[in-house]
């Protein structure tokens, strides 16, 4: 691909292949929006046609995989990155650090957690694969951090899962309107629910 306005080729598709997965967040993230999750309304969000899609994407499981999968990476970055400068054996201390990471993370922007835990999304079959990768994911990362660098006891494989699906259900009644709390008070809430079943398991 040629320069053009002192723009590369490959610059332009990058901006390109950003304006989809922008398009493609906004559809996935809004029920009205789901139906109109085709190639066509896709491209049609994005302003840009069918052609450009092909030169980032194989087909809209792809996409959507991809654009899963980003959101996963970044929230788990944020998360993780924030823990480093908690001590180790500060129990409160990285339990509230992590969990207010995640949730301010996705309060930052709705659509992430609507593309996270919305169940319209169960109709998509590729996301919904994500989701339990995903689940999977956290649920280890819960059990890695509780062992390695808090004095908490390890969770069993139930008790992960219960956090972890707790926690999910927690912030998407939240982002409904059904849990009427700031966020500081719901980051207050999920670690304090956090910390106390860690201290009992």
């Amino acid at each position: 691909m040629r320069d053009y306005g002192g723009v590369t080729g490959d610059e332009r598709q990058a901006e390109r292949r950003q304006q989809l997965l922008e398009a493609g967040l906004k559809l996935l993230a809004s029920t009205d929006g789901l139906q109109d999750f085709t190639l066509r309304g896709v491209c049609r969000e994005a302003d840009l046609g069918t052609r450009y899609f092909y030169e980032s994407f194989d087909d809209l499981d792809e996409f959507a995989v991809v654009i899963y999968d980003d959101e996963i990476t970044e929230l788990t970055i944020v998360t993780l990155g924030a823990l480093e400068g908690i001590d180790s054996g500060d129990d409160e201390g990285r339990v509230r650090t992590a969990l207010g990471a995640f949730i301010s993370h996705i309060a930052e922007d709705p659509r992430r957690g609507r593309l996270l835990y919305s169940s319209a999304l169960a109709s998509v079959p590729a996301v919904a694969a994500r989701r339990r990768e995903s689940t999977r994911l956290f649920v280890g990362l819960l059990v890695d951090e509780t062992n390695s660098t808090t004095s908490l006891n390890p969770p069993s494989e139930v008790v992960s899962e219960m956090l972890v699906g707790g926690l999910a259900q927690a912030i998407q009644a939240w982002l409904d309107g059904d849990i009427t709390l700031s966020v500081d008070d719901l980051i207050d809430a999920c670690s304090r629910f956090f910390l106390e079943t860690l201290r009992r398991t």
